[in-house]
């Protein structure tokens, strides 16, 4: 056994440690919450991972996001995140994509086999596309919904699409995934109310509105919950099985 995850194999076992090195699992969105998991992925031993996200680290990055680093400012999120888990877990194969998830690009991104998906995609167009096409295939996949605005990690869980409340994104992806057929799907959510952000902080970028507010701590949590129902259910184990309403 490899001494770098013995800790985890005394948690998980040895099966479950090797059908974890034996798995491809694909993070779309590098920011607060993917970045995060992507890298508990990668220190629970998971073999193999894609990171995919168009964006460059930027300066207002460094309050929350594992692979924002001075060193790495103006750097591609997914080669810089994949820089620092290369030298995490330097077995680990990593396939960095600086590129945007949309349908155009559908069959170029599931050209791969995964064995599991996860969504910290922000743009809803694009994050639908992904849950749509994950389902049609049946590859294993998990969303993460709105964490921005948000103060308490406490109120984070794992849970059904069918059961979030409170959250805007959630109703969203929750009213157009059911226009697709989809009335179940794997999220991590909050029902935390958002607070009022302070407005022209910081410009958005094409395409968005608004910047949401954010500290470490709830985007960082969600990653990890993210991963946690990752890794159970690829080691073998229930994770979370959401009741559907």
């Amino acid at each position: 056994m490899d001494e770098q995850f013995i800790r985890t194999q005394m948690l998980l076992g040895a099966p479950a440690m090797e059908r974890l090195q034996k798995s491809h699992v694909a993070v779309l969105g590098l920011g607060g919450v993917g970045g995060w998991c992507a890298e508990a992925l990668c220190r629970s031993g998971v073999g193999e991972l894609t990171l995919a996200d168009q964006d460059t680290v930027s300066v207002s990055n460094l309050n929350r996001q594992c692979g924002a680093l001075w060193s790495t400012v103006g750097m591609e999120k997914a080669r810089a995140t994949a820089l620092r888990l290369s030298d995490i877990a330097p077995n680990c194969i990593l396939h960095p994509l600086a590129l945007r998830y949309e349908a155009g690009r559908r069959e170029e991104f599931f050209a791969a086999k995964y064995d599991y998906i996860v969504d910290a995609i922000d743009l809803v167009s694009c994050k639908l596309d992904l849950i749509e096409t994950a389902h049609r295939r049946a590859i294993p996949i998990i969303s993460a919904l709105g964490t921005g605005n948000k103060r308490d990690a406490q109120q984070l869980r794992i849970t059904d699409i069918s059961r979030t409340e409170g959250c805007p994104l959630a109703r969203v992806v929750r009213k157009e995934l059911r226009k697709r057929g989809i009335l179940h799907h794997k999220v991590v959510f909050s029902p935390e109310l958002a607070y009022n952000a302070e407005e022209g902080a910081e410009a958005p970028p094409p395409g968005r509105r608004s910047i949401p507010a954010s500290a470490m701590w709830v985007p960082a949590a969600a990653g990890l919950l993210l991963a946690q129902a990752v890794i159970l259910e690829l080691a073998g184990e229930p994770g979370y099985a959401p009741t559907p309403s």
